[in-house]
């Protein structure tokens, strides 16, 4: 009996440790990119470059980060689909993968305007940060 309550209580903080490990190195490995698209850092290597040696990292954190969440609204399912912190930073993860895989990924490519990577790279931060910001926000307000 007091194992299933020690496991049941440190399933939560267990979860929360994988999901925010997951998306600091897939946040980190964009931020990267981003990064270097902005001018800053890893100057000796194209953005190109650090994404396509960072990207089984960062594939690897998102999918590490997606999971523990699932497993993480699991444990409250009313709690989470109830609030709208939740849905907005579902909204902004959803944004963030989908202009991360088209968009982001078209900047990478010789030839890209460099002004258009800077905005694209802005605009990859505030969709990764919100989601992150999300994150902190939804668990500020559950307690």
């Amino acid at each position: 009996m007091q194992t299933q309550i020690i496991t049941g209580q440190l399933a939560f903080p267990i979860l929360e440790c994988f999901h925010i490990a997951g998306f600091a190195l897939s946040i980190g490995m964009t931020a990267l990119v981003d990064f270097r698209l902005l001018g800053f850092g890893l100057r000796d290597q194209t953005p190109e470059q650090i994404s396509r040696s960072g990207l089984w990292w960062m594939l690897g954190g998102l999918i590490v980060a997606v999971f523990s969440g699932i497993l993480i609204f699991s444990t409250d399912p009313d709690m989470y689909y109830l609030n709208w912190i939740f849905d907005a930073k579902i909204a902004c993860l959803v944004l963030a993968i989908v202009f991360n895989y088209t968009i982001h990924r078209k900047v990478l490519q010789p030839g890209a305007s460099p002004a258009t990577a800077r905005w694209v790279a802005v605009g990859s931060l505030v969709l990764w940060l919100s989601v992150v910001f999300g994150g902190i926000f939804i668990a500020i307000l559950q307690h």
